[in-house]
């Protein structure tokens, strides 16, 4: 049975991504603010929830040294949580770019940073990073997001090639639009509709079908540093 850490387990892909990996697997998930959906998830996938800021460098390695300690290993890291902001590009702030930036892609390298050297002692590991179609093709108002979004593109496939060695895999996925309170928050009926008409497939992308694929990718051990596009068509 492996162990595996997925961050940013509340949101709508994380908790998919908990019920996916939690049928199989010894699960840990992270959460930073929404600690009673995370003792929820927790009771109900029965799985371990752990606080986690992944913008701040300090809980992130707290965090980390006490899974390893715990558990002795982590097998698969899933590198999910991350923020959005849909904002003209004039009406980006500094602050606004910095904390994409820190929580988007930084907190990839946080997190990845401290568990790979446990990978890298056994020669075994999986990486997932989740990036988004707009870090593959860009998107009108999303400038900070698509940017650091398509940062992680870039991280995965440099550390692919360089961890391979190690017998470490390292992939990203690019979801589309996917049904979840993140893009219902921020999109009304009529964007969402568009949106979806700009997908072949002709509809939103389900959260567990995100799951699966990285379930997939986390698995093979002959693919590494791809970017699957989980989007309907949607290029």
């Amino acid at each position: 049975m492996s162990v595996v850490l997925i961050t940013g387990g509340t949101g709508a892909i994380g908790e998919a991504l908990v019920e996916e990996f939690s049928r199989t697997n010894d699960v840990v998930f992270t959460y930073n603010r929404n600690e009673v959906k995370a003792k929820e998830l927790s009771e109900k996938f029965r799985c371990k929830a752990v606080k986690m800021d992944i913008s701040d460098n300090n809980s992130v390695k707290a965090a980390a040294d006490d899974i390893i300690v715990e558990f002795k290993r982590v097998d698969v890291l899933v590198n999910n949580a991350g923020i959005s902001l849909i904002k003209p590009f004039a009406d980006i702030t500094e602050e606004d770019w910095e904390q994409q930036l820190s929580v988007n892609l930084s907190g990839v390298f946080r997190v990845t940073k401290a568990i790979t050297p446990n990978m890298i002692s056994r020669k075994n590991g999986a990486i997932v990073n989740i990036s988004s179609v707009w870090g593959v093709y860009g998107a009108s108002c999303e400038v900070a997001y698509s940017a650091a979004k398509a940062g992680v593109i870039g991280f995965t496939k440099a550390l692919a090639k360089e961890l391979a060695p190690s017998g470490i895999t390292v992939n990203a996925v690019a979801p589309g639009v996917i049904e979840s309170p993140m893009n219902s928050a921020h999109l009304n009926e009529d964007e969402l509709k568009a949106l979806c008409d700009e997908t072949p497939l002709g509809r939103m992308g389900r959260p567990s079908e995100v799951a699966q694929a990285v379930r997939a990718l986390a698995e093979n051990r002959f693919i590494t540093g791809q970017v699957l596009g989980i989007d309907g068509g949607f290029h």
